[in-house]
């Protein structure tokens, strides 16, 4: 394997329009045979080449007319306010999967199958989650809210917890399931309610996941 030229490790979650599991992670068609999904990064550790890029938060926004695989989607990424130019730049080519061994990694993969990709956005990025409670809150002031909570018993009402585990993964190898639910008004407007999410602590590299 040949060394990453990029790396984004720190937590990042995904909320979706499908229901809880996604089918899309087992080669399934999505619930409602379309696919719409946020993706929030706040990274820890980070670099492009040799831009760093600790400490930054990053968002893509993503809507295809029928499963990923089919293309035609669009995407615009909100990047965090903070960056400078440099990583400003850095992000937007992390977050399109620039440089990236093909298939190997979910954001290139995603990024092929878009035929529209709307200018970034650069914005205030207010971006919390903690793994082991299964909870995150998103907010870009004006754009986008986000809130992910664990997935409850619908009898008893109790936190249930589920995980989905992919060694062959392109986004993740293990990931806690959740339920989110999202509101974006960008380029790419979302509006979905309790519907899938997950979270994983990784490294996101332009050669695949790392633990």
């Amino acid at each position: 394997m040949s060394k990453p030229v990029w790396s984004l490790r720190g937590m990042h979650f995904a909320n979706c329009n499908c229901d809880f599991g996604c089918p899309c992670q087992y080669n399934a068609l999505p619930t409602h045979r379309n696919c719409e999904a946020l993706v929030a990064w706040k990274i820890d550790e980070g670099h492009f080449g040799d831009v760093k890029l600790d400490g930054l938060c990053a968002v893509s926004t993503y809507s295809w007319p029928g499963a990923v695989h089919e293309g035609n989607g669009v995407l615009q990424s909100i990047i965090d306010e903070r960056a400078s130019e440099a990583q400003r730049a850095a992000l937007v080519a992390v977050l399109q999967g620039e440089r990236a061994e093909p298939g190997m990694t979910m954001l290139q993969i995603y990024r092929s199958m878009c035929s529209k990709v709307f200018p970034p956005l650069f914005k205030p990025i207010e971006l919390q989650a903690d793994l082991e409670r299964r909870t995150a809150t998103l907010r870009v002031p004006g754009l986008i809210e986000t809130s992910v909570q664990p997935i409850k018993n619908p009898v008893t009402g109790a936190d249930h917890r589920a995980r989905i585990d992919l060694p062959m993964g392109k986004e993740f190898h293990l990931a806690e399931v959740a339920s989110g639910t999202t509101t974006a008004t960008g380029a790419v407007p979302l509006q979905f309610a309790n519907s899938h999410a997950h979270m994983v602590y990784n490294a996101m590299t332009s050669v695949g996941p790392q633990p």
